[in-house]
């Protein structure tokens, strides 16, 4: 089953996404967004900058556990990822964010 995102609504009335693998597993997640527009426009940012390795900044948590963040070419971030057990399982999670995001459906 191929990856989808997955529109919500915050209970401040705000819109976020989750990038969902095939497992229903949440890669991704987004800011929030006013509009439900802007999170939309979102989403394209996220099938358009998954594409472009030097977008994801490895980073480690203040506990020590390995993420990722997904930024925009003007360097906002668009998305987050969960904390990792490890590098190779973060770098697994960037992989599945680059195969998964471009042709991702919208679910609401």
């Amino acid at each position: 089953m191929a990856g989808y995102f997955k529109l919500n609504t915050a209970s401040d009335g705000q819109f976020f996404f989750n990038l969902k693998a095939g497992n229903h597993e949440t890669v991704l997640t987004s800011e929030t967004y006013k509009q439900k527009q802007s999170a939309l426009d979102g989403i394209e940012s996220v099938k358009k900058n998954s594409q472009i390795d030097a977008h994801f900044k490895r980073e480690v948590s203040k506990k020590g556990k390995d993420f990722f963040t997904l930024v925009a070419a003007n360097g906002q971030t668009i998305g987050k990822s969960e904390e990792y057990s490890s590098k190779s399982a973060m770098e697994d999670g960037i992989g599945v964010v680059k195969s998964i995001a471009p042709k991702a459906e919208i679910k609401e």
